[in-house]
């Protein structure tokens, strides 16, 4: 395959690709043992629910509000990825941080690590409104750019 940006990239099928692959299925596979060592049938469960309550009822939800984020911007859509990607990370470390954000497991996590579980709702806060406060940053300097006449690699026009 040709090289990108100076960047050489692998030919498919070559060796250090397979070993790549294969060290990755070893790694799955050492995982879903340990992961199935105790009550595998609990976990199966919990996989197949994650996983249908996933597909059959979040990833609409995702839909749904992009597409109203998307309509609702109208014709000036260049902030829409200064959102997007705040809520996604957002996202992404509620669900991770759950049971500790909404303290359901406080006591546990500090019997196990010894610990304390405190302060992880606020953590969360913070690192929330930083996202969205960067994201407004570079927003920001990217608008001032844009009227200073400077041209950005990433506009489109």
């Amino acid at each position: 395959m040709p090289a990108r940006r100076g960047i050489p990239r692998p030919a498919p099928g070559s060796p250090f690709r397979l070993v790549v692959l294969v060290c990755s299925f070893v790694l799955c596979g050492y995982a879903g043992v340990r992961l199935l060592d105790g009550d595998w049938l609990l976990v199966a469960l919990w996989f197949v629910g994650v996983a249908v309550i996933h597909d059959l009822v979040l990833v609409p939800l995702y839909g749904a509000a992009d597409r109203a984020l998307v309509k609702g911007a109208g014709r000036r859509r260049e902030w829409i990825n200064h959102v997007r990607v705040p809520v996604v990370l957002s996202g992404l470390l509620l669900l991770v941080w759950f049971p500790l954000i909404t303290g359901r497991v406080a006591e546990r996590y500090e019997g196990v690590t010894g610990q304390s579980a405190e302060g992880y709702a606020g953590r969360w806060l913070i690192v929330t409104g930083v996202l969205f406060g960067g994201s407004a940053v570079v927003f920001g300097v990217r608008v001032w750019w844009r009227r200073v006449g400077v041209r950005l690699p990433a506009d489109r026009r």
